[in-house]
């Protein structure tokens, strides 16, 4: 079962690993004061899909492709897992299992990322009560 997720250009130090993956749509955005994202004036949101059998693959090199500079994460997901891809790091989380959202949760402030942009989690509601 493929995994389809989204990828902003512009979270990209290194773009070839958009070469691994297959684009089904291209959105661009412009940036607004919510982003927290300054430095940049647009986000090209790129809806991926990638085969179940390269997942590992691109979640490790996405992982190396991010933006060294400044906080950003990529997820990806199928109906039974979900990958939360940030600079050297990734998780694959059981989607069956909402505790194990926490650690990347937990990963994703300790950059400074805003809670209400690590919506991955179905119980970020809880996170941002904290």
């Amino acid at each position: 079962m493929k995994f389809t997720g989204v990828i902003i250009e512009e979270s990209l130090e290194d773009k070839d690993v958009l070469r691994d993956v297959q684009i089904s749509n291209t959105k661009v955005e412009a940036v607004t004061e919510e982003h927290k994202t300054p430095w940049i004036k647009q986000w090209t949101l790129h809806t991926v899909e990638i085969p179940e059998d390269r997942a590992d693959a691109v979640a490790e090199k996405l992982s190396h492709a991010l933006d060294s500079k400044h906080a950003w994460y990529a997820d990806f997901k199928n109906d039974d897992f979900h990958y939360i891809i940030f600079r050297n790091k990734f998780f694959k989380v059981d989607r069956s299992k909402k505790e194990q959202y926490d650690n990347a949760v937990r990963f994703g402030l300790s950059l400074g990322i805003p809670s209400y942009q690590l919506d991955f989690s179905p119980d970020i509601e809880a996170w941002e009560r904290k």
